[in-house]
């Protein structure tokens, strides 16, 4: 299965920043965000910058004469983000896809994506475009998840819409877990000729406040949703539901700890 990042439109950007933005990408982001400030950039492009949650992060910590140009396939989710500053703020928006840049040979000295390498069709050649248009001596940062079994999260909620649709289980959380295994980015990063490369698994830990508005998120905060509606027969918010008991179960009631797993990749071009 494969997931466009145009197919985050409607409400998914909305439910996704709300529902899913504190428990699952604040915390990554964060740390991707004190990595690229400590790189000292002058001018950073953000690759699927989504809803703007590494973007806000990143504006906070980079020198204020940092240039931080902001992208996402879709521009629904750039109007989420663009609503996390304010007026004066040294950013710049633009729809972007990762697979063809419209930016000029060697723009920026870093790139910085968070979680969003697993969606582009080709890795290999987005992995071309981004060396392009880094400076000699640039950065590409940016980070994958782990397995589904390293995600809890995400493993027991694509087991639970399996249960609801046997006949045509909805494959969404199959592709953010996709491109787990470092060997294989390594190797689609040495395709597309970045030769120094180092990578950091990070382990987080995060407090969820609220099983109901985390699998609310989970349900209505991605493609997953629609591929619920179309299949029919189970309510969404009986998807939820289910969501939340299980989740309940297995970590407690809410306040409970939830762990996750992913790995972060620097990529630096001699």
């Amino acid at each position: 299965m494969t997931v466009n990042a145009s197919e985050f439109i409607g409400d998914i950007p909305k439910n996704y920043d709300e529902g899913l933005g504190p428990v699952i990408f604040k915390p990554y982001a964060d740390d991707i965000a004190r990595r690229a400030a400590a790189l000292r950039p002058t001018n950073l492009l953000e690759l699927a910058a989504g809803t703007g949650i590494v973007s806000r992060a990143l504006r906070d910590s980079l020198d204020k004469s940092t240039g931080l140009t902001i992208t996402d396939l879709n521009p629904p989710m750039l109007e989420v983000a663009r609503a996390k500053f304010r007026e004066g703020e040294a950013v710049t928006f633009a729809p972007a896809d990762a697979m063809q840049l419209e930016f000029a040979d060697d723009a920026f000295d870093l790139i910085v994506c968070q979680f969003g390498v697993m969606f582009f069709p080709n890795k290999v050649t987005a992995f071309k475009e981004a060396r392009r248009v880094l400076r000699p001596g640039g950065t590409y940062l940016f980070n994958v998840w782990g397995t589904l079994d390293e995600n809890p999260f995400s493993k027991e909620t694509h087991a639970i819409v399996a249960e609801l649709f046997p006949d045509n289980p909805p494959g969404f959380y199959q592709v953010p877990f996709s491109y787990a295994d470092r060997s294989r980015v390594l190797d689609d990063l040495a395709q597309a000729q970045f030769d120094d490369v180092t990578c950091d698994v990070v382990d987080v830990d995060s407090v969820v406040g609220d099983w109901g508005a985390f699998a609310r998120g989970l349900v209505f905060g991605n493609p997953i949703i629609d591929e619920i509606i179309a299949r029919g027969g189970v309510a969404p918010d009986d998807v939820v539901s289910k969501i939340q008991a299980r989740f309940t179960e297995k970590w407690g009631p809410a306040p409970a700890v939830m762990p996750r797993k992913a790995t972060v990749f620097q990529a630096r071009l001699g």
